[in-house]
């Protein structure tokens, strides 16, 4: 792929749409487009929580969930990390390379990409990544593939984490000082009578949160977005992936869900 002076684009990818092989496939046709049109550099990052939670009722293992995120106890990470970085990223490798992208399965620890130490010993082996070292990912890049990056780091002693894919994306933009689109089941973020709020400051979402109408799993992706606002000094857009026709204008910074607005 020819280089061009845009900023690489990460796109997170979560939620039902890796459940639903035409959406994926719909939603890889758009890259692959855009991909062309625009000679743009992409990442993808992704979760795969449904995986996981089939996973754990299979296994008859309670799923808990503290402030949105997973509670992830060290003698499940194994399972966990076998869902996400092995099954869900395979999923969506195959499906990119059978829609005739060059795509290359990641995860956060490969090449130092990302640092990852606990988040919180309440949570487990839940981690926080932090940006590393994007060379050895600049080089798949600069090969002209596709990156498809799970949400599982290692930390410098080599345990295994499992780190919210939000959170994830936040820092693998910033390793790559890339603009990001975080992509899910919903149109963006919502005010109390269910239409979609355009633009976001870390007050307006403040005052949303502590009102009780971004609640749950939406406070992490939430955060997760104004904090790479801040740190990348760019908008954050979180949108649908349930629209694919839309995609293409999203990814050439058009906002179609909610753009949250760096301080």
């Amino acid at each position: 792929m020819t280089q061009t002076n845009q900023a690489p684009l990460v796109i997170k990818l979560g939620g039902a749409a890796l459940s639903c092989t035409q959406t994926l496939s719909q939603l890889f046709g758009a890259i692959a487009a855009y991909q062309k049109s625009a000679q743009r550099q992409i990442a993808i990052v992704h979760g795969g929580g449904y995986l996981v939670d089939e996973l754990m009722t299979k296994l008859q293992l309670e799923t808990v969930k503290k402030n949105g995120l997973r509670v992830t106890p060290y003698e499940q990470i194994p399972v966990i990390a076998g869902a996400l970085a092995g099954t869900a990223n395979k999923l969506l490798q195959g499906q990119a390379i059978a829609d005739g992208l060059n795509a290359v399965g990641l995860s956060l620890a490969d090449g130092g990409l990302c640092h990852v130490e606990e988040l919180d010993p309440e949570l487990g082996a839940v981690g926080k990544a932090s940006p590393g070292d994007s060379t050895l990912l600049q080089a798949v890049l600069n090969a002209g593939a596709l990156p498809i990056i799970s949400s599982i780091g290692l930390t410098e002693k080599g345990q295994m984490m499992n780190v919210n894919a939000d959170q994830a994306a936040v820092a693998v933009a910033g390793a790559l000082d890339a603009e990001l689109v975080l992509l899910s089941d919903v149109s963006g973020v919502l005010d109390g009578k269910g239409h979609l709020i355009k633009t976001l400051s870390e007050q307006e979402a403040d005052a949303l949160i502590q009102g009780q109408v971004i609640t749950d799993g939406m406070i992490v992706k939430v955060k997760a977005a104004l904090e790479a606002a801040n740190d990348l000094g760019r908008p954050i857009e979180v949108a649908t992936w349930r629209y694919p026709e839309k995609l293409t204008q999203l990814f050439a910074g058009e906002s179609i869900g909610t753009q949250f607005l760096p301080q």
